[in-house]
């Protein structure tokens, strides 16, 4: 930020400040804030100024720290300053890191490692489907699943291990199908995958495009829609050799073109022109790529993108970026047929406009155009969504599974997922507290001594896609601004919201929230007795996602600190929180048999800190004109999944454990849904942080993208993704 926007900031700040303490406001305050704070009366000029002064109060120590850590060129010592950076992230109570989008115990029929394993990208798990080894007779018991990956390890490095588990199950009797099923439970916002960060839309969209590299079943990355490519000597420059003869083809299998270098020039264009956050990933690291984004320059031949003839693609880079390669699974990556686009009312640059009559690119599965697997061949809203093998796909015959049907789960039937199982449909299951009991009265296949969950049951392993519950510093919506503002209505006035505003914007009392969160009681609710903590997170980036090629020292505390090659993300982060006097525990050195984890445990759930700090926070807002007291206590809103059995029982577990901790002083409403579109309404299909309706339970995810910690904490910085659940930007 340059520092004319900061001393606006600053004014703007005291002109607050002043308002918040003027008792004066509180006694006028008594209308609906939803009555006020509409998208007629938001103040859309000032917004982008108010953003920046709210992120400086509450994260101006993380941007420091952080703008040090990009700054860094050791790899090992930089890993060490973005864990000290995300130390600072943490310590300022912007919510509570939840769990990794695992479960904690399943039982499934797939073979493991029969799809890559890395954490960034979409090649694990969606376009890696194709290769997805299900058996179909029952489901494989732990004892199987460590034996197929010991099978794995042998032969990492020969290319013969996914032959080699097609074998082993053979062995066993096991027949292996060639087409499989699972679910879904967001509707797709749009079927453009160069028009969303969201992994709803993403995920969804990743089977029916390739990108110009992709990881195989042991974790190698190997040519896909390239044959090859070569790197510069320093590093900043790629060049691809795209495949010949690949097609473009409708949904319908009709051919529309053919697949050439230009393809990823329109694309990353198209991914700029839209604004929809998902080409900042590669802000500072594509040439002018970020002047391009935010309008500095409108002539897009000027970004380090370019098409040099037919077959050969060109990316010059700024500075170097050693896990640049490792983003070519993701969708900011992924190719566009700019004669097809065109042909659906596509435009680029200043004239793109997605709202015009005539744009029809991306708005179902039958204005796409596909170079991937799979085409999308049925979709029904909320319903069905079934892919069929792409006949012209330019590695058809290594295709496995011929059809993938997802089904919708809408969180009314906590037995969804298990009936399907049950009957065939769906390969995997999920012991949740509806489920187990099902389970434990299934005789095992293999042993009838044992049921289910004695014979099948596992630990699923680690995810890196963080999941966090968000608090929104900077509410503005107090109802549904994004698609129906008689939807989720606040009860709140207008002082009620302008006093929450104040409460938030305050360290020591989002301390008080995050601390005062019983993830245990959550996840028992949802997962039952078995594992709760089995899923639980206790940092926005994994522990252990990275660790240090060398010895490093870094600066913790004000002292110097030196670690030895080999220490974990999560060591450093630990270390730095606990010299910063905090009480969040991040890091368990024994977790993961030893290596170190920061999975499966609760380091946050802390009553008597909460207490503490809430105390502190109550004085200081005092001194600030704002009372908060048994007699004149602070409301705050938390989005409720009444709709959702499980869910909502979850969500009553957290009210009870902010009740408890809080005594009063704080009042937790729960604002009903009526159902997931409508919640995700509120707190998740919004681009735009002022049409945020919560205080509470900002509920959103980040998967890495590549190999750095900066591909979680480039979310967290001004206009980043997750700033959007803080009701700024």
């Amino acid at each position: 930020m340059n520092n004319a926007r900061k001393l606006l900031a600053l004014v703007l700040a005291v002109v607050m400040c002043l308002a918040l303490a003027a008792p004066a406001f509180a006694d006028g305050g008594d209308e609906l804030a939803a009555d006020v704070y509409t998208l007629e009366n938001f103040d859309a000029a000032g917004y982008e100024d108010l953003s920046y002064e709210v992120y400086d109060q509450v994260l101006g120590d993380f941007e420091a720290a952080y703008d040090e850590a990009k700054a860094e060129v050791d790899p090992s010592t930089r890993m060490g300053k973005m864990a000290i950076a995300e130390a600072k992230l943490l310590e300022a109570g912007m919510g509570v890191p939840m769990q990794n989008n695992t479960t904690a115990q399943g039982i499934s029929r797939v073979i493991p490692r029969s799809v890559p394993s890395v954490e960034w990208g979409y090649d694990e798990t969606y376009r890696g489907y194709k290769n997805l080894l299900v058996v179909n007779e029952r489901p494989l018991t732990p004892e199987e699943r460590s034996e197929a990956t010991a099978l794995w390890k042998e032969k990492v490095g020969t290319g013969e291990s996914y032959q080699a588990l097609q074998d082993w199950a053979a062995d066993k009797g096991l027949t292996i199908a060639d087409e499989i099923a699972f679910t879904y439970t967001a509707t797709p916002q749009t079927w453009d995958t160069l028009a969303s960060a969201q992994a709803t839309s993403g995920e969804v969209l990743s089977p029916t495009w390739d990108g110009l590299l992709i990881y195989n079943n042991e974790n190698v990355q190997v040519g896909a829609l390239a044959e090859s490519y070569e790197v510069s000597p320093d590093g900043l420059t790629y060049t691809f050799k795209i495949r010949p003869g690949v097609k473009w083809v409708t949904s319908q299998g009709t051919e529309v073109g053919e697949v050439k270098a230009d393809d990823w020039v329109a694309g990353l264009q198209h991914c700029c022109d839209t604004q929809a956050g998902l080409a900042d990933l590669l802000y500072g690291t594509v040439v002018n790529l970020e002047e391009y984004g935010t309008g500095a320059i409108t002539d897009f031949s000027e970004v380090g993108v370019k098409a040099l003839d037919d077959y050969t693609l060109e990316y010059t880079l700024e500075t170097n970026a050693p896990w640049f390669l490792t983003l070519m699974g993701y969708s900011v990556m992924a190719p566009l047929s700019r004669d097809y686009y065109t042909s659906q009312g596509g435009k680029f640059g200043t004239e793109f406009d997605s709202a015009a009559s005539d744009y029809l690119f991306g708005t179902d599965p039958d204005h796409i155009a596909y170079c991937g697997a799979y085409l999308v061949s049925n979709y029904t809203y909320q319903n069905t969504i079934t892919y069929s093998a792409n006949p012209s796909y330019w590695d058809a015959e290594n295709v496995h599974n011929k059809t993938i049907t997802r089904r919708f789960a809408d969180g009314t039937d906590p037995l969804f997922g298990w009936n399907n199982f049950m009957d065939g449909t769906f390969y995997s299951a999920t012991l949740t507290a509806q489920v187990r009991p099902l389970a434990e009265q299934e005789t095992s296949e293999v042993d009838e001594s044992k049921n289910y969950v004695e014979a099948y049951a596992y630990a699923n392993h680690e995810s890196a896609t963080a999941i966090m519950n968000w608090n929104n510093v900077n509410r503005y919506a107090h109802a549904n601004l994004y698609n129906d503002p008689s939807a989720m209505v606040s009860t709140k006035t207008v002082a009620d919201a302008e006093r929450t505003k104040a409460a938030m914007l305050n360290q020591n009392f989002r301390l008080a929230l995050a601390l005062s969160y019983d993830r245990h009681a959550y996840m028992t609710v949802l997962y039952g007795e078995g594992d709760p903590d089995g899923q639980m997170t206790n940092s926005y980036v994994p522990g252990n996602f990275v660790n240090a090629a060398n010895e490093f020292t870094v600066s913790i505390g004000g002292e110097d600190v030196t670690f030895p090659a080999g220490t974990y993300y999560g060591e450093v982060l630990q270390a730095a929180i606990e010299a910063d006097g905090y009480p969040m525990q991040v890091w368990d050195p024994a977790g993961a048999d030893g290596v170190g984890s920061s999975f499966g445990f609760d380091g946050w759930y802390n009553p008597e800190k909460a207490a503490e700090y809430l105390d502190k926070a109550i004085e200081e807002l005092a001194a600030e004109g704002v009372e908060i007291s048994e007699e004149n206590p602070l409301y705050l809103d938390m989005p409720y999944s009444d709709y959702d059995t499980d869910m909502s029982a979850a969500q009553q577990a957290v009210k009870q454990s902010y009740d408890e901790t809080l005594k009063g002083l704080v009042i937790v409403n729960l604002v009903a849904a009526g159902d997931q579109d409508t919640e995700n309404d509120s707190n998740y299909n919004p681009l735009d942080g002022y049409m945020m309706n919560y205080d509470l339970g900002g509920l959103t995810g980040w998967g890495p993208d590549y190999g750095d910690a900066q591909t979680y904490l480039d979310t967290v910085i001004p206009h980043g993704y997750e700033c959007i659940a803080w009701g700024i930007f």
